[in-house]
């Protein structure tokens, strides 16, 4: 049996019949009162987002996950479709069961999360960081990199972000998935 103790962030956790991910987690502890363990979670099997908070010690509920590489094929009726890199298995996932799926491009490699007590597919997540063109902004200005000034720029996927000045069309840039952010230009 697990404890508080052993709560981290990416934990999934069965709660009150639900599949909760652990966002945060941190511990009060006062004087007076024993310590408290609080967790922000997301669901894994519905879009809520709930606080929890327990007394230090107390038993939690792990759901063992496996996460293995699946490639995106294509989107049509049916939703986002997905083939097992060993297995050569097709899935179809809905847009709410895809994290960051904005910038979900076709052949892309994404880690698909199942649980492995009953074979359920639960999510996929792209990497942190991925490399995608970009296929129209403004007209960049040459030596304009001493402000954090950015402008709009459109990605291959058609997910919008805010870049630097120099950045021009066609260029490669490192975006964020979690964030949502640019982070460098890439050289091809």
């Amino acid at each position: 049996m697990a404890n508080t103790a052993d709560i981290s962030r990416g934990l999934i956790l069965s709660l009150d019949g639900s599949l909760y991910t652990v966002v945060e987690f941190g511990e009060n502890k006062t004087a007076r009162a024993a310590a408290k363990v609080w967790a922000k979670l997301k669901g894994v099997d519905n879009s809520r987002s709930i606080e929890k908070t327990w007394n230090s010690g107390d038993t939690i509920y792990p759901v063992r996950v496996e996460k293995r590489t699946y490639q995106f094929l294509y989107k049509d009726d049916t939703g986002y479709n997905f083939m097992d890199t060993e297995s050569f298995e097709q899935i179809a996932l809905q847009e709410n069961a895809i994290d960051a799926h904005q910038y979900l491009k076709e052949g892309q490699e994404v880690g698909v999360l199942i649980n492995t007590e009953n074979d359920q597919i639960l999510a996929a997540e792209l990497p942190d960081k991925i490399v995608l063109k970009i296929t129209y902004t403004e007209p960049g200005l040459r030596g304009d990199t001493a402000t954090r000034t950015l402008k709009q720029a459109t990605l291959e996927t058609g997910a919008t972000i805010g870049v630097p000045l120099f950045v021009n069309e066609g260029e490669l840039v490192r975006v964020n998935t979690r964030t949502g952010e640019y982070v460098e230009r890439v050289k091809e």
